[in-house]
């Protein structure tokens, strides 16, 4: 007996995939992404986080929840990459629950390409996996006595040429993003100093923009092979020389040229700290939605989120859906952000302030930067 075969619409299909939600932002709003990026949570404090983000991400209107760190998650597929401070599935299911009762699209991140260590700590990957290291002579020892612009060591990076690494990279994305059931992956890839060095045995000599583009293609392939989207921070992708921005927010060893060498519906995750830096509009003009992300100065996160208004309504309706909001950040660990956000200044929550001025803070940045963009919602 033949069964009759049931098409299902493509949108529903993609509906009803296990471990996927699908991103609903409005196209007619002065920002399409209002977000928050912080670390997740240690155990201890995922309850917190919980009551947080209903107490005061929710009633503000966020609506993106970038969770930095996620490869601290007790892993099925690489269990010896999870340490003490590893959430179990049930704690991030705490998480992904209150963020879909109040439509928060969580975005988790790792970092990939640069920031395999800090100071003189290698990163969970590189001690898990030391063969992946693209500078395994140059020891964490020596890291910071001499500046990158220099060639010393700020951070260490993968090896992007090892024949054994997306093996594992690809396994604990998949893991992660099916747990927090993200249809978006943030692959970090900021401040990438070490890429191409003259003494890795696999990418010496290759053109560095050409290895950064290859590496970011590799994981956008990847994750569009699970209909999901790639979001990375855009620093790498500005030629620092040119706009003068310096080392930081902008490469100076040629990565920059990888712009126009990666695939267009990359998100652009462009910060700018203490200058309101225009390069959001550059980004825009190359074909890339891109999102501004203040830090910890308030006056200038004001000046970005008008910018970002303006930007987009004056726009024209090929460059309108490219302004797609903004992400307040906070670069420290998400217990001492609700510290402060609560006006308890532990020492950890102190070391965030700024060092000219008490009243620039994360949490301080991220009230003025929402404050801001409901003001300018309301005018509208």
């Amino acid at each position: 007996m033949k069964r009759k075969i049931q098409f299902i619409p493509f949108i529903l299909l993609l509906l009803l995939l296990p471990g996927r939600t699908t991103a609903q932002y409005n196209d007619n709003a002065v920002f399409q992404v209002k977000g928050l990026s912080i670390e997740v949570p240690r155990p201890k404090d995922v309850d917190r986080f919980v009551k947080f983000i209903g107490d005061e991400l929710a009633p503000r209107g966020v609506n993106t929840l970038f969770l930095l760190e996620a490869l601290n998650y007790k892993f099925r597929s690489y269990p010896q990459l999870a340490d003490s401070l590893a959430l179990t599935t049930s704690e991030v299911k705490k998480i992904v629950s209150a963020c879909r009762k109040y439509k928060i699209r969580i975005i988790p991140q790792i970092n990939l390409l640069g920031h395999q260590s800090w100071g003189t700590n290698v990163g969970i990957l590189l001690k898990t996996f030391p063969e992946f290291d693209e500078t395994p002579h140059i020891k964490v020892e020596d890291a910071r006595k001499v500046s990158p612009a220099e060639g010393g060591l700020y951070c260490k990076s993968y090896c992007p040429l090892h024949p054994d690494l997306h093996k594992v990279l690809f396994a604990v994305i998949d893991e992660i993003c099916d747990v927090y059931e993200a249809d978006a992956f943030h692959g970090g890839m900021d401040e990438v100093f070490y890429i191409g060095d003259d003494r890795c045995p696999r990418c010496r000599g290759y053109d560095k923009a050409q290895l950064f583009a290859d590496e970011v293609r590799r994981i956008y392939d990847h994750l569009k092979s699970k209909n999901r989207e790639l979001w990375i921070w855009g620093d790498r992708l500005i030629d620092g020389r040119t706009t003068g921005y310096g080392i930081w927010e902008a490469s100076f060893n040629s990565t920059y040229r990888a712009v126009d060498l990666i695939p267009k519906d990359v998100v652009i995750c462009d910060w700018h700290y203490e200058r309101p830096d225009q390069s959001a509009v550059y980004f825009a003009m190359k074909g890339f939605r891109v999102v501004t992300c203040p830090w910890r100065t308030p006056s200038t996160a004001i000046i970005q989120t008008d910018d970002m208004a303006r930007w987009r309504k004056y726009a024209t309706p090929e460059m309108k859906p490219r302004y797609y909001g903004m992400v307040a950040t906070t670069w420290m660990d998400n217990g001492s952000f609700i510290d402060g956000f609560q006006g308890n200044l532990t020492e950890t929550a102190k070391r965030s302030v700024h060092p000219k001025n008490p009243a620039y803070t994360p949490w301080d940045t991220f009230r003025a930067m929402f404050q801001r963009m409901n003001e300018l919602e309301k005018e509208k």
